[in-house]
């Protein structure tokens, strides 16, 4: 039987609660039947396959390949992501670097059919580095099934410290964010940038999201976010900020109903 997180309430103090559980709920789901025969098949799979299209045609495989990179939704456009795999990250005019999502890039780069003589499927060490991400983004998505920004949290809690320790410049860092829509999206709610702030110039979304992370959250380049008390900050701001929001439109409902049900009916 698959084992399912288990979430008893969202907002902080689900936070609080799942990050006192979170080893041992991992340790069940990782056992679970399904998460076990993927990441095997996979393990034992994927150094056959040295192309693009070895790996698109291989349903299974691809399907832990894409759920690493949160990309799952794409399991049926196989034509896509072999163009993604076959075209790499080198070439400036490759798809992957064409398109706003860097989950791509980091796909293509991963796999480097395209980028390198031999692809990294070759590598031993290959299959497990991509079934520990896999375990982790399904866990992710469960938890997402009952509560999304819980699941935006653990996104924020793997991913930014990553992107905070890279040797990359800082605006490239901060793109990379504004270019991985989970991430952007907690930016976006913790510093209560408004709906508009997508439509402005890139540049001028870079300026923004770095001038309001530095006054709001203190840090003065990314790489404060190596912290992780900061990153705890930037969740807490964010789950706080949208359970506030929830709230409210829950309140806009009721009154809109109670104005509804206030309306005499005509005889």
């Amino acid at each position: 039987m698959n084992f399912s997180p288990v979430l008893t309430i969202g907002g902080l103090p689900g936070w609080a609660l799942l990050s006192r559980t979170f080893e041992r709920q991992t340790d069940l789901f990782n056992k679970s039947p399904q998460i076990v025969r993927d990441t095997e098949y996979f393990e034992q799979n994927i150094g056959k396959i040295t192309t693009a299209e070895g790996l698109v045609s291989d349903r299974r495989l691809l399907r832990v390949a894409l759920g690493a990179f949160g990309l799952q939704e794409d399991i049926d456009n196989r034509a896509f992501i072999r163009a993604i795999l076959e075209e790499g990250t080198i070439r400036d005019d490759a798809l992957a670097n064409r398109l706003a999502d860097d989950r791509y890039k980091q796909l293509s780069e991963a796999f480097a059919f395209a980028d390198r003589p031999v692809p990294r499927t070759q590598l031993s060490s290959f299959g497990t580095e991509i079934t520990e991400k896999f375990r982790r983004r399904e866990f992710e998505v469960d938890i997402g099934d009952q509560d999304q920004a819980l699941r935006l949290a653990l996104n924020v809690q793997r991913e930014l410290g990553d992107i905070a320790r890279d040797a990359e410049s800082e605006d490239t860092r901060w793109f990379r964010i504004l270019g991985n829509p989970p991430l952007r999206r907690v930016f976006e709610v913790a510093l209560g940038l408004p709906d508009s702030f997508a439509q402005a110039d890139l540049d001028r979304q870079l300026d923004e999201i770095k001038s309001r992370s530095a006054r709001q959250l203190n840090i003065s380049a990314l790489s404060d976010f190596g912290d992780e008390n900061l990153r705890e900050q930037l969740i807490r701001r964010f789950l706080l900020r949208d359970q506030v929001a929830s709230v409210n439109v829950q309140s806009s409902q009721a009154i809109a109903l109670t104005l509804l049900q206030s309306v005499p009916r005509r005889i």
